[in-house]
């Protein structure tokens, strides 16, 4: 089975869940960051798997462009959708609703929130300080949960047959 990541990282969190990911899942798996790669060859692929971090309460628009612009493809696809964010679980399962369009939340297999803590060193001065302010983010570290990204993978590699019930 072939599968995709289509992702945006602004900072490392997304891009070290991604690298996660791609090493738990089985087949042959190939990443691209939206920001390097405007127009991946989807059709090859069996599985896609989206997502990206959120920043004040959106996802990138690059990930949103790509999910309207391929929506009648990844109709045809196994569909996966992750966010990446830092915020309490309340307010995240709230904002990976609202990250995504409707129909992909509809089609998607699985949908993860992989919880990660910012790397205030690697943003700007500005970045820095709107972090603080908006998200009330003081920590230093960087922290991402494998254990959600193991159940993520698990779910995207089990196998879906609506003949099942049937029986």
């Amino acid at each position: 089975m072939k599968t995709i990541i289509i992702y945006t990282s602004s900072n490392s969190c997304t891009e070290k869940a991604v690298k996660e990911l791609s090493q738990k899942l089985s087949g042959d798996v190939e990443t691209i960051d939206l920001k390097h790669h405007h127009s991946p060859p989807l059709e090859q692929f069996d599985r896609i798997i989206i997502g990206g971090s959120i920043h004040s309460g959106k996802i990138q628009q690059r990930i949103n462009y790509f999910c309207m612009t391929h929506m009648h493809l990844l109709r045809t696809k196994e569909i996966g959708l992750f966010i990446c964010c830092s915020r309490e679980p309340v307010a995240a399962h709230e904002e990976i609703n609202n990250a995504f369009p409707e129909e992909l939340h509809q089609m998607a297999k699985t949908e993860a929130i992989f919880s990660g803590k910012l790397k205030l060193d690697e943003m700007s001065l500005v970045k820095r300080i709107l972090v603080k302010k908006v998200a009330l983010v003081r920590e230093r570290a960087f922290d991402l949960d494998s254990e959600i990204i193991d159940r993520f993978a698990t779910r995207m590699e089990k196998t879906y047959s609506p003949f099942m019930f049937l029986v």
